[in-house]
């Protein structure tokens, strides 16, 4: 009896103990599948680059940008490139909070990038420009996939803003930050009612304009007028200003280049006119000083010039176009 006892005892527990290990064989068996499952669906999206229609797989990390504009856009994201071209010409001329980590390395200048620096930093993704890079996009893709932008391209140059736009997008689909990218783009837009909001307190809002900005080319003051499909004419638009220039065509670069006899077509008093200059080359307070044509402009007379910071930047991306409209507005508006 003690016996039958005995064996029914170490049946169950060999039963019992058979159970707790097949259940936790199933329940190991179960997470094992969800960790397969995970990885293995790589993760793949399509894009429009400016060569047309391609296929990325998973999601890049160490990214190699060869266009300022992009590399701010990764920044805008809380991505940090493995490699970015020209990183000291980006911090003269890009003035945003967000900095490059150490661990960012320069790869040559934006023309000419160095491939063999590219090469080193083992990316698996590039970033191009057609206009600069086309060259060497089958050098840049031996050494990684290429996203190629065209951001001078027939379409883009319709509304510079706009195309922008639609890149910060497409770089954020590319790393996988929609979401935040949404949310920076909400964050332009409020940002940019604030300055709005400061133009209406002002009196100045539907005010003409012209943006300007002025340099000495072959002896020759020289000056860009920024035309509707700009960066600046169309965050001057969204301040509530408008543009006094208008031109039959849309320039490629989002500018007109003149020289100062043009500016007698424009003699409302009114008018306010913004202009870019470098300290060591201001044109308007040496070359044309006491020139008649600059010095009877009605806008000159009344008053209604404006200096912007020589490192105003009108090429970048929505950190950039923040910092462009405070400094719009900063220059039209004494508080």
């Amino acid at each position: 009896m003690k016996k039958a006892v005995v064996s029914f005892l170490l049946i169950s527990i060999i039963l019992l103990l058979a159970a707790c290990g097949g259940e936790e064989q199933e329940n190991t068996g179960s997470e094992g599948n969800k960790e397969s499952n995970e990885s293995g669906e790589e993760r793949s999206i399509t894009i429009q680059d400016a060569l047309g229609e391609q296929t990325l797989k998973g999601t890049p990390e160490r990214i190699v940008v060869l266009e300022w504009s992009y590399a701010e856009h990764l920044l805008t994201l809380g991505v940090q490139p493995a490699g970015v071209a020209d990183i000291d010409g980006f911090h003269q001329w890009v003035n945003i909070d967000k900095e490059f980590a150490d661990s960012v390395k320069d790869v040559g200048t934006r023309q000419e990038p160095n491939l063999e620096a590219i090469a080193r930093l083992n990316p698996d993704l590039i970033i191009a420009t057609k206009f600069r890079h086309e060259q060497d996009l089958d050098k840049l893709k031996d050494i990684a996939p290429v996203v190629t932008f065209a951001p001078y391209g027939e379409e883009a140059v319709q509304d510079h803003y706009q195309n922008m736009i639609e890149e910060f997008k497409t770089m954020a689909k590319i790393v996988d930050k929609e979401n935040e990218a949404e949310q920076a783009l909400t964050d332009l837009e409020n940002y940019i009612e604030e300055q709005k909001q400061r133009v209406a307190d002002a009196g100045l809002e539907g005010a003409n304009y012209l943006a300007t900005q002025a340099f000495t080319a072959q002896n020759v003051p020289t000056i860009r007028l920024f035309t509707d499909n700009s960066i600046v004419a169309k965050v001057m638009g969204k301040l509530g200003f408008e543009n006094a220039y208008q031109t039959d065509k849309k320039e490629t670069y989002g500018y007109s280049q003149v020289t100062v006899e043009a500016l007698q077509n424009f003699q409302d008093k009114e008018l306010q006119f913004l202009y870019i200059v470098q300290e060591e080359d201001n044109i308007f307070a040496n070359q044309l000083k006491g020139n008649p044509v600059w010095e009877n402009l009605s806008f000159v007379k009344n008053g209604n010039t404006h200096k912007l910071p020589g490192d105003t930047w009108t090429f970048g991306g929505l950190l950039s176009a923040e910092v462009l409209a405070k400094q719009l507005v900063d220059a039209m508006v004494k508080e």
